[in-house]
């Protein structure tokens, strides 16, 4: 039986405190405001949330007070990283951040994060990774509905404090993402299979089909756009993200190299197979523990609701 001398969601005994969904939600504060910077805290604003930001660019800070965001130095309760990734370790220079402010990042390579940033910060850094950016950059993409609908991974390593996850799982779950509990090593094998290497043959399909010449590029319809789309990234961009993750890049690369010394028909069916499978959705209720949160993502599923002392998301399969 539940003790009812506790709050809702707190520990019998000896365990973390969780914050209890009925609290007031701390504010969140933005450093860098570009396409991903910008657009959290355009949701955010538009979403009723406290919500600041700064950025060493005057244009994006005007541009972002506009839309509502505090434009200040002074960073307190979810601090947010939304800087590139060679910026990331001096981001909060120059900046006075609350002592007792969880920092989060939006970088899509964790582990090197991790090992600068996280080890400066220690439990108060939870790194994160929203699956949704596009190839444009630059405060000018932002897009406060970026965020809806897509998948934002969320590191729990073996010292990460839940409370803390739990606060940016809050921000995530708030602009309309769902989170993926993950740990950095993880983030990093499954996003070189499904981001940097499509960056990486993209270029090659883009640099192919040039050296094929104008004809080739003059025909060029729907497949090529689509499968060239992210070769318009910023160039500086794609190679701090492919460097940063190289070793799991260079496997998942292999991976491809594999596929295609497959006979053509078998490779076609294989591929086939693979994005016309059927995908159903099965919801769970899953505790506020990191083994079970890692199950969750493990098994292909996220979280879309925060509960007391649970999170409801899903798996895939049928019911």
């Amino acid at each position: 039986m539940a003790d009812a001398a506790r709050p809702v969601g707190a520990p019998a005994c000896g365990g973390p405190s969780f914050p209890v969904p009925t609290m007031p939600a701390p504010p969140v504060a933005v450093v860098g405001l570009g396409q991903l910077g910008g657009s959290l805290a355009a949701a955010l604003a538009a979403a009723g949330r406290p919500v600041s930001g700064w950025d060493v660019d005057p244009a994006a800070r005007d541009a972002a007070a506009a839309r509502g965001v505090r434009i200040t130095r002074e960073l307190a309760g979810v601090v947010v990283l939304a800087v590139p990734l060679p910026a990331m370790a001096a981001a909060l220079d120059g900046l006075a951040v609350d002592p007792d402010a969880t920092v989060t990042d939006l970088g899509s390579v964790k582990v090197p994060v991790l090992a600068s940033v996280g080890a400066t910060l220690g439990r108060r850094f939870v790194g994160g990774h929203p699956m949704c950016g596009t190839e444009r950059s630059g405060h000018g993409a932002t897009d406060p509905a970026l965020f809806s609908g897509a998948r934002w991974a969320l590191c729990l390593e073996t010292d990460t404090e839940l409370p803390r996850w739990l606060r940016v799982a809050e921000v995530a779950l708030a602009v309309g993402a769902e989170v993926v509990p993950v740990t950095a090593a993880e983030h990093d094998d499954a996003v070189a299979a499904i981001s940097h290497v499509p960056h990486l043959v993209a270029a090659a399909l883009a640099a192919g089909a040039a050296e094929a010449g104008p004809l080739a590029l003059a025909l060029a319809a729907g497949s090529f756009r689509g499968g060239t789309r992210v070769a318009g990234s910023d160039p500086g961009f794609v190679t701090a993200m492919v460097e940063g993750n190289a070793g799991p890049t260079a496997a998942a690369l292999d991976r491809v190299r594999d596929q295609l010394a497959r006979p053509w028909p078998e490779l076609v069916a294989a591929g086939h197979a693979v994005v016309t499978a059927a995908s159903g959705r099965r919801t769970v209720r899953v505790p506020l523990e990191r083994a079970a949160l890692l199950a969750l993502g493990r098994a292909g599923g996220a979280v879309h609701r925060r509960l007391a002392a649970f999170v409801e998301g899903w798996v895939p399969g049928s019911g």
